[in-house]
Order: structure tokens, then C-alpha cells, then sequence
């Protein structure tokens, strides 16, 4: 379980939510919520990792932020091409065999949860 940089509370006038043991004063929504939070984040640091191994975020050539910024996007554009690339070859590859025909809207609905998109 990752539990983040323990230093600072408040950055940028974000606060920082570890997972932690339960406040007594903490109702059942309130704890829900933290450990939503918390699981969220779990979820994002894999793809962030990566990003920084397979589509060289980890470093940076480009100078100051708006090339760290710049640099993020390509990174970030790159995974997305990827996940459209992969989602046309599973298609292509379904419509050559014949299967896509007579079950299109199944296929159609299974694309759409591999690309987190309506179709």
C-alpha cells in the first residue's frame, strides 16, 4: 500500500489524504470518501509509472515548464494512440475473420469498454 509523501498537508491549497487509521469523529461517509480517494490514487501510479518507463517521461530534454508540459502531453498522447492502436487491431482483426459481422454490437460495446469511450 502506498502511503505518499508523508512531509507536507497542504500543497498549492490542495490538502493530502493519507490512508490512515479511521477519526472516531469521522462518519461512514466521510471514510468512504477518504478511501475512495485513496484507492484512486493507487489506481493512476501504475500508468504513471508507465509512462515514465515505456514512453520516456522519467526524462526530461525539453527547457523549463511549458516543455515539462509539453513533454506530459506527448506522453500522455502517445499512451492514448497506443490503447486506439491496439483496439483497431483487435477489430481488424475480428472483421477479417468474419466474427465482427454477426456480432457487431456486442464487439462494438466491448471496444468501447477497452477505449473508456462511447462508440
Amino acid at each position: 500500500c502506498d502511503r505518499g509523501y508523508v512531509g507536507a498537508k497542504v500543497v498549492l491549497g490542495a490538502n493530502i489524504i493519507l490512508p490512515k487509521k479511521a477519526l472516531k469523529r469521522d462518519n461512514r461517509y466521510q471514510r468512504d470518501k477518504k478511501r475512495k480517494l485513496c484507492k484512486r490514487r493507487a489506481a493512476i501510479e501504475p500508468i504513471i509509472g508507465h509512462l515514465k518507463s515505456d514512453f520516456r517521461l522519467s526524462r526530461n530534454l525539453l527547457k523549463g515548464q511549458v516543455g515539462d508540459e509539453i513533454n506530459v502531453l506527448m506522453a500522455a498522447c502517445a499512451w492514448n494512440l497506443r490503447k486506439w492502436l491496439i483496439a483497431t487491431a483487435i477489430f481488424l482483426f475480428w472483421q477479417k475473420v468474419g466474427l465482427c459481422m454477426v456480432r457487431s454490437r456486442y464487439f462494438s460495446i466491448a471496444l468501447s469498454k477497452i477505449l473508456s469511450v462511447k462508440i
